[in-house]
């Protein structure tokens, strides 16, 4: 994927986000939080909005999951795993 197409799905998922929230869903968003980075901020690498995306997807994966049999957790579990990969890359 190209850089500009990275912002615009970090965008969609902040969105996404951001609706869960407003409808009361609680979450910690802390990892995705402490990364210090928002779709807004075009200046960063295409590598850290990766990793944004890969730890935001795994927030929103487990938001969405019933139970550890389902194709959402399984979604979860990669997305973390896609996260660790890829924050060893921009380090």
């Amino acid at each position: 994927m190209h850089k500009d197409e990275l912002i615009q799905l970090h965008t969609l998922m902040a969105q996404i986000k951001k609706y869960l929230e407003s409808q009361g869903i609680e979450h910690d968003f802390e990892e995705y939080n402490s990364l210090a980075i928002s779709p807004i901020h075009i200046h960063r690498s295409k590598a850290e909005h990766k990793h944004a995306i890969f730890v935001l997807g795994n927030h929103l994966a487990s938001i969405i999951a019933e139970d550890e049999l389902s194709s959402s957790w399984r979604t979860s579990v990669r997305m973390q795993e896609l996260a660790n990969k890829s924050g060893k890359k921009c380090s």
